[in-house]
């Protein structure tokens, strides 16, 4: 977390309005600038019986029917982070009409992998079953996620064995974001990741990039350009994980941004800081675009036809 918060501190001092909020940790501070105004949020939803597992749920104030339901996790190498960190990710997917779940997942030491990704799994299947108590259409559910988020999203919606166990499959889901993920990142490098993935003795079951079958739902892989990354690899873990979905006829949208970090990739979907990269134009046309009624029949129709008609690949930096 060092390093999230050094960036961001940077970043957010180069800002007249945030000078006053420097002394807070910089995440607060995105969520003090971040604008809640169009959000109803719901705190502190039990999706399992222990304390971690709890969600926070950001709903449009105004809508006119059930929207589509985005589940966010955050990044943090496994070991650290809070829902309420993330604010503003819930406001700025709500604002765009979508009902954003941000739940936490039990970490390191506590847990290991899979236990990890177990309570993931189990915070989408929450989302299945509750989410039209709070205006959300379970019919178009996503998984989003950042950093190791993107893992956990990667994993359930790739890792058929996850929702299995709640009676799902990646198929209900209309699709899964990942932002600047670890998909193929064996030899284990990371000191501090290393104990969470059992290393040496890491298992080649844990990565995304060996999960990649033609049941795959649409992907949004979203990296900053290489070179900008020094936490994840985009070409190897982005671009190598849409190469091998491409490979499986799977639609898959590749994008890279060229001013932002690993760290402020996320950070770019706060309303004040919307102007290092169009990340939540990007994940809402993508959204938008799995979400009509022309996909759904689409989808039905076969994964050859859907490879045909939905595939897409961008690598055009943002302006």
């Amino acid at each position: 977390m060092t390093i999230v918060r050094t960036t961001l501190l940077g970043l957010l001092a180069t800002l007249p309005v945030a000078a006053g909020l420097i002394a807070c940790a910089p995440l607060s501070a995105i969520n003090a600038l971040s604008s809640g105004s169009a959000s109803q949020v719901t705190r502190g939803l039990a999706y399992g019986p222990l304390p971690r597992q709890k969600l926070d749920v950001y709903a449009p104030k105004i809508r006119t029917g059930p929207v589509p339901v985005v589940v966010f996790f955050y990044g943090g190498n496994w070991t650290a982070g809070e829902r309420a960190d993330y604010a503003f990710v819930g406001h700025a997917l709500a604002a765009r009409g979508y009902l954003a779940v941000i739940a936490d997942y039990r970490l390191y030491p506590e847990v290991h992998y899979p236990e990890i990704l177990q309570d993931a799994a189990r915070a989408v299947a929450w989302a299945a079953m509750e989410s039209s108590r709070h205006g959300g259409d379970p019919a178009r559910l996503f998984v989003m996620g950042h950093s190791a988020g993107a893992y956990n999203a990667a994993m359930v919606a790739l890792d058929a064995s996850l929702l299995a166990r709640h009676g799902m499959h990646p198929h209900d889901l209309r699709g899964w974001i990942g932002l600047a993920g670890p998909y193929d990142f064996l030899p284990i490098e990371n000191t501090t990741t290393r104990p969470v993935f059992f290393y040496p003795d890491t298992p080649a079951a844990s990565q995304p990039i060996h999960h990649v079958t033609a049941e795959a739902p649409p992907a949004l892989l979203i990296a900053p350009l290489p070179g900008q990354d020094k936490l994840v690899n985009p070409q190897r873990n982005t671009g190598g994980l849409a190469t091998a979905l491409r490979a499986m006829h799977r639609p898959v949208t590749e994008t890279y941004f060229d001013k932002v970090s690993h760290t402020t990739l996320v950070a770019s979907l706060a309303s004040p800081l919307r102007m290092l990269a169009p990340t939540l134009d990007a994940v809402s046309a993508f959204i938008d675009a799995n979400s009509n009624v022309d996909t759904m029949l689409t989808r039905k129709m076969g994964a050859g036809t859907q490879a045909a008609v939905v595939h897409t690949h961008d690598k055009t930096p943002a302006l």
